[in-house]
Order: C-alpha cells, then sequence, then structure tokens
C-alpha cells in the first residue's frame, strides 16, 4: 500500500469515526467510552501482534509511557472535557487548526520537521476552510470564564496529542508499528481509567449503557476502524513521513465527517461550508506535494 493510498484511508476512517463516537458519547460518558474503547483496542492489538509473533519486548519504555500519556490519556481527557463545555463547532476548530501547528512546532524543536514557507502556508489555508467548515456549528456558548477554560482544556489537548507523536517517531524506527501501537494503546487507557473516575465518577449504570446495541457499533467502529487500522496506519506515516505530514488528516478528516452529517443527519451545508472543504483539501495537498 502506497504511502498516499494509507495516508487517504487513515484519514477516511477518522473522518467516518466522527459520527458514531457523537452518537456513542449520547449513552455513555465521553472519558470512559474513550477508556473502554481503548482497553478493547489493546486487546485486539494483543492478539495480532501474538499472531504474528511479533516481539513484544520494549526499549525506551520511559518514552513508550510518556507517549502514550501524551496521546491517549492526555488528549482524550482535557479534549473531551473542553467539548462537554465548549460549543462543538469552535472545539473542532481549535483541535484541528492547533493540530499541524503544534506538530510543525514540536517537530521542529525536536530537529525532525523544517518550518518551510509552503508548509506555513498550507497551515494558514486549512486554519481558514476549518473556520468556515465550522463556522454555522458553534452553538450557544456558556459563560465566558467556562468557554474560555474548555478552550484552552482542548489546546492542552492537542499540544498532547501532537508532543507525543513527535516523540513516538524515534520509537518507530526501532520496533514495529503494531508494537508500539499495543503498547501506547494499552498504557494510555490504563492512564485514562483514574481520569474517568474523577472526572466522571463511578456509576454502574454505565456499564449496563454498554449492552446497547448502537453502543457496541459504535465501538465496534472505533476499535476496528479508528485505532486497529487508523492508529496503525498513523505510526507507520510517523516513521516514513514526519509527524506533520502524518497529521494532515486534520484538515481532510473534517470534511469527510461533515459530509457524512449532511448526508446522514441532514446537517446545513452551504457555501461557507462548500469553500471550506475545498481549502482545507487544497491546503493538504499543498503540504503533502512538498
Amino acid at each position: 500500500m502506497s504511502r498516499l493510498v494509507a495516508f487517504g484511508v487513515m484519514a477516511l476512517i477518522w473522518g467516518v469515526t466522527w459520527l458514531p463516537t457523537k452518537i456513542a458519547v449520547q449513552a455513555v460518558p465521553p472519558i470512559f467510552l474513550a477508556t473502554v474503547r481503548f482497553l478493547l483496542s489493546g486487546i485486539l492489538f494483543l492478539v495480532i501482534v501474538r499472531a504474528r509473533r511479533l516481539p513484544l519486548r520494549i526499549q525506551a519504555f520511559g518514552r513508550i509511557v510518556a507517549a502514550s500519556l501524551l496521546i491517549t490519556t492526555g488528549c482524550y481527557s482535557f479534549v473531551f472535557w473542553g467539548i462537554a463545555h465548549a460549543p462543538s463547532g469552535l472545539s473542532a476548530i481549535v483541535n484541528l487548526s492547533l493540530m499541524p501547528i503544534f506538530l510543525a512546532l514540536i517537530g521542529f524543536i525536536y530537529g525532525q520537521e523544517r518550518l518551510s514557507a509552503r508548509r506555513v502556508g498550507a497551515i494558514g489555508l486549512g486554519v481558514v476552510g476549518l473556520a468556515l467548515l465550522f463556522s454555522g456549528r458553534n452553538g450557544a456558548a456558556q459563560d465566558g470564564v467556562t468557554a474560555v477554560l474548555a478552550l484552552s482544556s482542548v489546546a492542552v489537548g492537542t499540544a498532547c496529542y501532537a508532543w507525543g507523536s513527535v516523540i513516538s517517531r524515534p520509537l518507530t524506527q526501532t520496533m514495529p508499528p503494531l508494537v508500539l501501537a499495543f503498547w501506547e494503546t494499552l498504557i494510555g487507557a490504563i492512564g485514562l481509567m483514574p481520569v474517568s473516575l474523577f472526572v466522571e465518577g463511578f456509576d454502574p449504570g454505565r456499564f449496563a449503557a454498554l449492552r446497547d446495541e448502537r453502543v457496541l457499533v459504535c465501538l465496534g467502529v472505533m476499535v476496528i476502524g479508528g485505532s486497529l487500522i487508523a492508529f496503525s496506519i498513523f505510526l507507520w506515516l510517523v516513521r516514513d513521513w514526519g509527524a506533520f505530514r502524518a497529521g494532515l488528516y486534520a484538515f481532510v478528516s473534517p470534511v469527510i465527517a461533515v459530509t457524512i452529517g449532511i448526508l446522514y443527519a441532514h446537517e446545513p451545508f452551504g457555501w461557507a461550508e462548500a469553500s471550506g472543504m475545498g481549502i482545507m483539501l487544497a491546503a493538504a495537498a499543498l503540504a503533502l506535494a512538498e
């Protein structure tokens, strides 16, 4: 599979998983849902790794733990809390527009990325496209202080994911991406457990909600598609392309997610959304062609 095809598959899957996630969090608290998702993903990653007879022993254990806590625990804790307390459209703009910015800056600090004029221009185009795409989906904001804290939390979570992706790149050079995906998924899920208990409390009813047929289907899409396939591809592309180019899914997946919302949830679509989609895809193409 060529890298561009793999990138397209990854962006498509992560775009498709938005709707199942939105459906599932209506029945299950979001951080608890993320915990269950990554625990199941970790178990399935282990099955695949053992079936392929890949070595589970690891080096640089401290770096793996740090990357896991950043990519999974930190990102999902901060981003999900922020999304719960801020308009979803603004949250999406903050999360997705900051992702390539943080990936470029942190990658530059670690000596992995170049801040070329093409990349800066692509980021600028992408941010404009995101603003247009989600301009009609901001919703009603809560009080100003809460909204600022919530959007700041989304920004921190985005930085966590970007930082974890950058420090994962040396790990992809020394171990199979599938093995790295297993460890980062499992350790990150374990880290989410106390966060879910602290933020969302303990309610036995949420386990019963996991038996809901819709939640099970949504979990299946997130686990098999979002984690087993897409996250494995992401780490492979981080190894071969670097975190910035791999992270350009942030300008492609939202186009797919909004398109699905238009087709299946009858969400609004007008000139702003159409313009935003075109600009974001152009931004991704500009950066990928470098």
